[in-house]
């Protein structure tokens, strides 16, 4: 059941950011290898897998969670990337992201734009090499 759980975490992963969870197993190598196979089997496997919400409105969904934390930039740019991957245009992350300045406040909107303008820099960027 685990092995399913996690191959399934993996067949998304790869899907709508392989290199964020790349970058998450080897820093988490060193110090809790296990963690890393958590977010694959649980987040992954078991709840981004149900049915019932496609990828687009699951990362539009997550993006505005993590928004409204305030604290977790590293999260809010993979998952940035990862809405990007599964077909979000940017001005729908844009728009998510200002909706949040109703329920979180305007400093964790903003910080949460300046996150999605440095994913779109850094993939613009990316394009014109």
């Amino acid at each position: 059941m685990s092995e399913d759980r996690y191959q399934k975490g993996l067949e998304y992963l790869e899907k709508m950011n392989p290199d964020s969870f790349k970058v998450l197993e080897k820093n988490l190598e060193d110090v809790a290898p296990d963690m890393a196979r958590y977010v694959a089997e649980f987040a992954y496997g078991d709840i981004y897998c149900r049915p019932g919400l496609d990828f687009k409105t699951r990362e539009l969904v997550t993006i505005a969670a993590i928004t409204t934390l305030g604290s977790a930039q590293t999260q809010l740019k993979s998952h940035i990337h990862g809405a990007l991957n599964v077909g979000c245009t940017p001005q729908e992350i844009i728009e998510v992201i200002i909706q949040m300045a109703v329920y979180a406040g305007f400093p964790k909107a903003l910080n949460g734009l300046f996150s999605a303008n440095e994913v779109f820099t850094e993939r613009k960027e990316k394009l014109d090499e």
